[in-house]
């Protein structure tokens, strides 16, 4: 077969080692690895015909396919499993797969040309697509694309499509890696997706998660060691990474990433949870999925990123494999969210109590992370490590909201209500005046008032239950609120109140916050000192309690900005010992965002500057002798 990061097979698609093979006679060789089962017989169209042990745990034979190609696997003489690297569930994770011919994906011919924008100058707008619309479909969240490049976006983030149980959920708890949520479409629906996104100049990233499985409709462990307890994570035993039998599930992950990469031109994946990757191998599983995905890159010409969450603070995440790292494009940089949901909400509930607010935004400007080795109270113990000067702002993904940070919240309240608009304002010129890379949280643009809440459709009453007591148990420490509280994850209603409403959208409040969004993402183009990720030009003035100053410089050094920033409810006036003299460039208070109309102003007074800043306020400030 070759390599499969360099190669592709007889019909032009990326070859994987799981899954049946298809040829061009009409012909299919089933495939499957099961060391565990010493009698195996694939189920096609409702004939059983068994399949050839061919070493190593792996089973095989070539049969004709007349029929509909619906098949499934029988063990030992145990009831039919749907395919582990089924590309086709119509029905649910618990019935026959379908055989899916990549090849027959329709593509429009300007695929061949596509170039996604580098995550350097990006944008990302994460969505979750059944909510993202009424209908929850790829098809209907077409129809948004436009808007979304309008207003500055650069890629789409989508959380996970693999196939789950149920019809709704997060999609985290997917058990069919290969194959795409029916309901939302299945893989025919996210193709077009894709290719709709890439028409409107929108780069695609797809959420993806290989740190566990899914509670129901994973039958892994019946084929082979998929899972190991060897290590433990938060949903059971680990993925089986650095035990017997590791190769082929190895195998199975990187291949699953080149095939949405190459076969479905998703441009980069965003990798949940590695922290959860339990691999003592070497290379890790990471670094060996970012060099195939490197290769794969090089054949497609076509940049493919890879961006991990990770909660290690680990600066050999992002480093290149050549100094040991794992080689990511990107990480999730939690750590300027906290600080900023801190300053803008007084929170200090559970992981919030680590932050002080904009001295740790200015932190996280200036060194990426705000842990890099400085004590946790929350965890009880030292957290993280320096990240490296060389490592660019631009590698290090942030947000004032997500999926976790809404959804994790037992009632999924959103920024705009649980604070008023000034500090809505302020978080989010914070988050877009950053050197990191900003991600906007769907609706944000227009400030969605639904929440987001945690919601599952599992249609086995025991799971069900234990969902529902587990999310209430989640929250049972809590004073604000008692178990009773909680939403149903189960009920339908739950995941009918995380739709997007939309009806602010026509609003002069949500005109105004779109033109927020607008113009600032228009100034990180546009500003030079916005438009870099070199850490190493930004330098914090002054960060207290409530206020903030920093320099951004430019790479020619002809253009620097300062971002000041009062995070209390009085205005003040701050002293900055700066040479030249500065003017007021732009301020989150102008009228067109719904603000008062007082902008910060400053005088130069001996050697230091003065500025006031009004109440809740973000200004830029720019040379006014350049």
């Amino acid at each position: 077969m070759g390599d499969p990061a360099t190669s592709t097979d007889a019909r032009g698609v990326h070859p994987l080692r799981h899954g049946p093979l298809l040829h061009g006679d009409g012909s299919a060789t089933f495939r499957v690895w099961a060391p565990h089962a010493r009698n195996i017989e694939v189920v096609l169209d409702g004939r059983s015909v068994p399949l050839t042990a061919d070493g190593d745990g792996w089973h095989r034979a070539r049969l004709p396919v007349t029929g509909t190609g619906r098949y499934a696997y029988r063990l030992d003489g145990g009831p039919p499993r749907p395919d582990p690297a089924s590309l086709h569930q119509p029905d649910s994770v618990h019935e026959a797969s379908a055989l899916l011919d990549r090849s027959q994906i329709a593509w429009p011919s300007s695929e061949a040309r596509w170039q996604a924008a580098p995550l350097s100058s990006a944008v990302i707008y994460e969505l979750h697509v059944g909510t993202f619309t009424a209908p929850g479909t790829f098809a209907a969240a077409i129809e948004h694309l436009g808007a979304l490049a309008a207003l500055g976006v650069t890629h789409v983030e989508v959380m996970p499509v693999g196939g789950f149980n149920g019809p709704h959920g997060w999609g985290y708890d997917g058990v069919c890696w290969y194959a795409v949520h029916e309901p939302y479409g299945g893989p025919a629906g996210f193709a077009a997706f894709v290719a709709a996104c890439h028409a409107n100049g929108l780069g695609v990233i797809l959420d993806v998660v290989y740190n566990h499985f899914g509670p129901s409709g994973s039958y892994h462990a019946e084929f082979g060691p998929y899972l190991t307890d060897r290590h433990r994570t938060p949903w059971g035993p680990a993925i089986n990474l650095d035990g017997q039998g590791a190769d082929a599930v190895r195998a199975f992950i990187v291949d699953n990433a080149c095939m949405w990469l190459a076969d479905f031109h998703v441009d980069g994946l965003r990798l949940d949870a590695v922290h959860a990757l339990h691999d003592t191998s070497a290379p890790h599983i990471l670094a060996e999925l970012s060099a195939t995905v490197d290769h794969l890159a090089e054949r497609l010409r076509r940049p493919l990123a890879l961006i991990a969450e990770s909660d290690l603070q680990d600066p050999l995440t992002v480093q290149p494999r050549t100094a040991g790292g794992m080689g990511m494009t990107a990480q999730w940089l939690d750590d300027l969210h906290h600080a900023l949901h801190v300053t803008v909400t007084g929170e200090q509930d559970g992981y919030y109590r680590d932050y002080t607010g904009l001295p740790d935004v200015a932190k996280a400007w200036t060194d990426g992370f705000v842990y890099d080795g400085r004590w946790s109270v929350h965890r009880q113990r030292e957290v993280g490590a320096p990240l490296p000067e060389q490592v660019s702002g631009r590698q290090l993904v942030a947000c004032i909201q997500n999926h976790d940070q809404i959804g994790n919240r037992a009632h999924g309240e959103r920024l705009s209500t649980l604070v008023d608009p000034p500090r809505v304002r302020l978080a989010i010129a914070l988050l877009c005046l950053a050197p990191t890379v900003p991600m906007l949280f769907m609706g944000e643009e227009y400030g969605e008032t639904n929440p987001f809440l945690f919601f599952s459709s599992h249609p086995e009453p025991a799971l069900a239950k234990a969902v529902r007591s587990g999310r209430r148990d989640e929250f049972a420490a809590f004073a604000a609120f008692d178990q009773a509280q909680v939403p149903d994850p189960q009920d339908l209603g739950t995941f009918a109140r995380s739709t997007l409403d939309r009806t602010p959208v026509d609003t002069a409040a949500g005109q105004a916050r779109h033109a927020l969004w607008t113009d600032l993402l228009q100034l990180r183009r546009t500003e030079p000192a916005l438009a870099t990720g070199d850490r190493t030009l930004t330098r914090s003035l002054l960060a207290t309690q409530s206020q903030m100053a920093v320099l951004r410089d430019d790479p020619a050094g002809d253009a620097p900005v300062i971002v000041v920033a009062n995070a209390g409810a009085e205005d003040v006036t701050v002293t900055l010992d700066v040479d030249s003299d500065w003017e007021p460039r732009w301020s989150s208070a102008a009228p067109a965002y719904g603000g008062s109309g007082s902008p910060a102003t400053v005088e130069r007074r001996d050697s230091v500057l003065l500025c006031l800043i009004p109440a809740w306020t973000v200004g830029v400030l720019t040379s006014a002798n350049p």
